[in-house]
């Protein structure tokens, strides 16, 4: 990882940029549930100050990404069977409208990317990569999302994967994949055949399905 001088760029540049960083390896399972992490470990691995992290940290525990214990402990989230279910029917009820929303302009150019997601996620598989698996997976949904021009709804969608991603990493290791995701694939002819109550169906079992998993 590239390291930055603790000199090179303005405090707020130097903010957004350990917010940025550390919301990414959350998000695609680059770290564990339950980690601990120290605001001059934080410091150390982006090379700013404590102020800089400490802003970070406080942004990524809005969002729930991280939790800070009374004491000052700061670890990744150990989600509770419970709270896996109420994460999931949230993605039930969010993600198909926003698929949903983008049929009108699911136009070829986007069909042709979702594919090329597909084929990507078959490398990964391939190679035995949870991270690279779980940030190509989203990376599918988000391009799909994007044509629903419903920022919020995405934003509330994104705030989910947030939370999740640590224990994404069990999931992928529990399901074991050896081939692209078939729900994809159904997307994908749903979206061609402009079928809405396919595409709904399909996104709702794809994003829900795995999860369940977690939970039983």
């Amino acid at each position: 990882m590239l390291i930055q001088s603790k000199t090179s760029q303005p405090t707020g540049a130097a903010n957004d940029m350990v917010y940025r960083s550390l919301r990414s390896q959350i998000m695609y399972g680059e770290v564990k549930p339950g980690k601990a992490m120290t605001l001059r470990g934080i410091g150390k691995e982006f090379g700013v100050s404590m102020t800089p992290a400490r802003e970070a940290v406080r942004r990524l525990v809005a969002e729930g990404a991280l939790s800070l214990s009374s004491s000052g402990r700061i670890t990744t989230p150990e989600l509770s069977n419970e709270r896996i279910e109420e994460l999931a029917a949230i993605r039930a009820l969010l993600e198909p409208e926003l698929a949903a929303r983008a049929i009108p302009r699911a136009h070829f150019a986007l069909i042709e990317r979702l594919e090329s997601i597909n084929s990507t996620i078959a490398q990964v598989i391939a190679r035995h990569d949870a991270p690279g698996y779980i940030r190509a997976n989203l990376d599918f949904h988000r391009t799909l999302y994007l044509r629903a021009q419903a920022p919020a709804m995405l934003a509330m969608a994104e705030t989910v994967w947030l939370q999740m991603g640590p224990t994404m990493c069990d999931l992928y290791g529990r399901l074991n994949r050896t081939t692209t995701p078939q729900h994809h694939k159904r997307i994908v002819a749903a979206l061609k055949a402009g079928d809405e109550p396919g595409v709904r169906l399909t996104v709702r079992a794809d994003v829900t399905q795995g999860l369940r998993m977690l939970a039983q």
